[in-house]
């Protein structure tokens, strides 16, 4: 089992999911560097006494793949002074506007058929394999922003568990860290005090019931056949790690390698 290096979290009030990535060992026996590389939930809802936590730590870019949608939904990130605010959507805005308003206001019959038997599950696994394969242009756009300057970085998205962790996953895979370190640090978003607060809007009984809950819990579980999909995308694609770094995001060795020395001990 890998050994992970403990790190301190601060008890943020508004922020959810927020962690350090540092300490994560790369098959190489390096480690990634603590205080260059976080990730979290969004940002919109960070009270004052969250916002200076985030501004002590010298932030110089957050992404941000959340969607208008979303911003729409949650308001835009608090602002940080002087720390640059990339937004890189990795969905649509319009692209399942509809799923999600069903979510959030749907009856039980109407989240019975979208949800039940599976179909919650195989719509994350979908969109993991979607991500991957259609958003290259963005994690490029990602990889070489930190490769050149762009740390400290905090990614976040919504939940900072799928888009997020997609993203985090790929930086990870770009430095050299092991599989099972890459799956545990993402299955940490399971954590209680992590997962996103699920909005249901109206006041039947069924609004939050157990059944309801249960049908929802795909959609806000970090499970380890999403990040599998992702990673079989990958392979099924370009047959590797190696040729999606370079032939997929254009990350070429030379690239590689300054952002391991950016971002590993």
């Amino acid at each position: 089992m890998t050994q992970q290096i403990p790190s301190t979290e601060p008890e943020l009030t508004g922020v959810r999911n927020f962690r350090d990535v540092g300490g994560l060992p790369t098959v190489d026996g390096r480690r990634v560097r603590h205080g260059v590389l976080f990730r979290s939930g969004h940002l919109a809802h960070a009270t004052e006494e969250d916002a200076a936590f985030l501004s002590s730590l010298g932030l110089h870019t957050v992404f941000d793949f959340r969607n208008a949608a979303d911003m729409k939904l949650e308001g835009p990130d608090v602002e940080l002074a002087g720390v640059r605010n990339v937004n890189l959507p990795l969905s649509d805005p319009a692209d399942g506007a509809e799923f999600w308003r069903m979510v959030r206001d749907g009856d039980l019959d109407q989240l019975r058929g979208l949800l039940s038997e599976g179909r919650a599950a195989d719509r994350m696994i979908a969109s993991y394999r979607a991500i991957v394969r259609e958003r290259t242009a963005e994690h490029s756009q990602v990889l070489r922003a930190l490769a050149e300057d762009s740390v400290p970085a905090l990614m976040h998205c919504a939940a900072g568990k799928d888009r997020a962790g997609l993203s985090i996953a790929v930086t990870l895979l770009a430095l050299g860290v092991e599989r099972e370190a890459i799956l545990a640090d993402y299955l940490e978003s399971n954590a209680t005090h992590r997962r996103y607060k699920v909005r249901r809007n109206g006041s039947s009984p069924d609004t939050y019931s157990p059944e309801v809950m249960e049908l929802l819990s795909p959609l806000f579980d970090a499970r380890a056949e999403y990040l599998a999909a992702a990673l079989g995308a990958v392979e099924e694609t370009w047959g590797g790690v190696d040729a999606y770094l370079e032939r997929g995001l254009g990350v070429t060795p030379r690239l590689r390698e300054r952002l391991r020395g950016r971002l590993l001990d």
